[in-house]
């Protein structure tokens, strides 16, 4: 793809990564056939081709204008065109630099903005996040029933090993999952402690930074990155294997680390080197002996990959593969590569089309009459749990039947 950028861009650190990004693009458009958004709108600017040419004008000096901003908002940052595209177009890091430039010359309305602010202030803050839930619970029975779906069962987490290991790895602890899926880490503690490792929760990492960086606030997703770093050098440098991450969106964000900070001059070596060691559970399980492990008897299982596993940190059908050679009996998923529409925040900014997603993906999950659903991700696990017939858990948990 041909680029002229405006003078505005062209010298930018923004302006010369979106530039290299667009002209890897040869407009072949194998992306709108894996498209969640384009399969649903049927509209070209809501899919990856589309959305490309919109920020290649914005870029080249056009207006951007609030129609331009909706096509890019509907953007699930799935990624999946990635997975599709034959020329390795790297869209989702072109969709947040597209997405700043046109925040900044669009702007909204009083209500978006309140919103935005809302839920960047309290999601990635784990103890603001946790007494929000913890009112949501109470309030519960008073909540209209939309929004009381949306709330996860309480969990017991179990008691935590108290053995220490000579093999050690790094916990994210996150800023939602700790309250709203407290066994996820908690499990992965115990098997991990089958396994001879030990796992460490530094309680001064937080959130990842994701929710910042896809929201358009790239300086706070910065903040939290290097917030994390801080917190889990000493460990590092004392000789910490990996960083063990047990939700995929979150896992997507730490890998990417080292191009986030890569122009920070205190922070983009320990960055790259956090990144390096930042593995999701499912990659540390593959490589070890399963057979010191006793999995759950369990009847047929439908896997949900989340998007962030199978498209953004390139792992696809590493969860079935555990499963299946760990003796359990997986149904079949038609359409596993499309996203369930929870996205983040996508899920309470688009709610229509997240809806429509997630309606699809459940009846694709139960086609094979399972008897649990399993995924990798907390945001996926809370929106398919908040109306699927079926349990839904972290497939951690099946290697660690209570």
């Amino acid at each position: 793809m041909q680029t002229s950028l405006s003078d505005a861009f062209k010298n930018t650190p923004a302006g010369a990564e979106a530039d290299a990004i667009l002209r890897s693009c040869v407009h072949c458009g194998f992306c709108t056939a894996t498209c969640p958004t384009y399969q649903i709108k049927g509209d070209e600017l809501d899919g990856p081709r589309g959305r490309i040419y919109l920020i290649k004008q914005v870029l080249e000096g056009q207006p951007a204008t609030a129609k331009t901003q909706t096509h890019l908002d509907r953007c699930l940052t799935c990624r999946s065109c990635e997975s599709t595209c034959p020329s390795g177009v790297q869209y989702g890091h072109l969709v947040d630099i597209g997405r700043a430039v046109v925040e900044q010359q669009v702007g909204r309305s009083f209500k978006q903005r309140l919103l935005r602010r809302a839920l960047r202030s309290l999601i990635p803050y784990r103890a603001r996040f946790a007494t929000l839930l913890r009112l949501g619970r109470l309030a519960a029975p008073f909540l209209p029933a939309r929004l009381r779906a949306k709330m996860p069962q309480a969990q017991v987490a179990g008691s935590r090993p108290t053995t220490r290991h000579a093999r050690t790895m790094l916990a994210l602890q996150g800023c939602v999952q700790p309250s709203a899926t407290p066994l996820t880490n908690a499990a992965t503690a115990r098997v991990l402690d089958k396994l001879g490792i030990t796992l460490l929760e530094i309680s001064e990492s937080g959130c990842c930074g994701a929710l910042s960086q896809h929201m358009s606030a790239e300086e706070e997703a910065k903040a939290f990155a290097r917030s994390n770093i801080d917190a889990w050098w000493p460990a590092i440098e004392a000789g910490a294997e990996a960083i063990v991450i047990t939700a995929s969106g979150c896992g997507v964000m730490v890998k990417d680390y080292g191009h986030l900070l890569r122009h920070d001059p205190v922070y983009a070596a320990k960055a790259a080197r956090v990144s390096a060691l930042s593995r999701d559970l499912v990659e540390i399980l593959l490589g070890e002996d399963l057979a010191r492990l006793k999995p759950a008897k369990a009847g047929p299982v439908a896997v949900h990959a989340p998007c962030t596993l199978q498209h953004g940190q390139k792992l696809p059908n590493a969860v079935e593969t555990l499963l299946q050679r760990a003796g359990f009996t997986l149904t079949s998923v038609p359409d596993a590569h499309l996203c369930c529409g929870s996205a983040g925040t996508y899920s309470l900014l688009q709610p229509e089309l997240s809806q429509q997603l997630l309606t699809n993906k459940l009846a694709a999950l139960g086609s094979g009459q399972p008897e649990q659903i399993v995924t990798a991700n907390v945001g996926c696990q809370m929106h398919l749990a908040s109306q699927s017939t079926v349990p839904v858990r972290h497939w951690i948990e099946l290697f660690d039947p209570l």
